[in-house]
């Protein structure tokens, strides 16, 4: 699919000596890079407005969605929930961000690549389950492998470690697939009738990107609420 590629993605790797056709640097790494730093960039603008006298529209939303994610980790996980709030907030605001920027016309959504959307999906099974061994320790964190009965404990080991290793690979394909077929239908529709056809799929992809990060976000929680992440010592 070169010939689809962003033209950003062609000068970058032209002006790093690529020959023509011929990618140093991948489109999908390129595309994180920008989300990255625009996130960067938009916070470092959110926080040097901050104020508590006068809050603007723009802080407060941001306080809505800082308060709805926590009112979600309470419920799912617990009232200890709130410290995974900076690893959720930042999982779910680059995947909303990587969602949302295949709308922009000649930029493509690094979710809409596998090896990206695999990324995130690693990152969420190592930290549930380092968080699992944090709280209990290894030992106990194993036990939960084993079942209730010592007699099942090989056929359980078996279920749950195929269970885990499931996690990752539907993370990976749901966001991958759900993204890339937006982008497409968006592609093909506008091929066929420019500007007014696309319209409403592309309103759905905004929808169906925030959405996405939402459900990425909340089967992390899930993750870490059953890893009996917040169980006290």
């Amino acid at each position: 699919m070169e010939e689809t590629e962003p033209i950003i993605v062609e000068w970058i790797n032209h002006a790093l000596g690529a020959p023509e056709g011929v990618h140093i640097i991948p489109a999908h790494i390129i595309m994180a890079t920008f989300v990255l730093l625009f996130c960067f960039a938009f916070f470092t603008f959110v926080r040097s407005r901050l104020s508590m006298e006068n809050p603007g529209r723009l802080q407060q939303a941001v306080e809505v969605g800082v308060e709805f994610l926590g009112d979600q980790l309470d419920e799912i996980i617990g009232p200890s929930g709130r410290k995974y709030l900076n690893m959720i907030g930042t999982l779910g605001i680059f995947i909303m961000f990587s969602n949302l920027i295949g709308l922009i016309p000649g930029l493509v959504a690094p979710t809409s690549n596998i090896n990206v959307t695999a990324g995130c999906a690693i990152v969420v099974f190592l930290y549930y389950n380092l968080q699992g061994i944090r709280a209990q320790g290894i030992i106990k964190y194993l036990k939960h492998f084993m079942g209730p009965v010592w007699w099942l404990a090989p056929l359980m080991v078996i279920i749950e470690v195929i269970s885990h290793i499931a996690r990752p690979f539907s993370l990976t394909v749901r966001l991958f697939v759900n993204i890339f077929a937006e982008e497409l239908l968006i592609v093909v529709f506008f091929g066929l009738i420019p500007l007014i056809l696309p319209l409403p799929f592309m309103a759905y992809a905004v929808f169906g990107g925030m959405l996405q990060a939402y459900i990425f976000i909340v089967l992390t929680m899930v993750y870490l609420a059953g890893a009996g992440a917040t169980e006290e010592h």
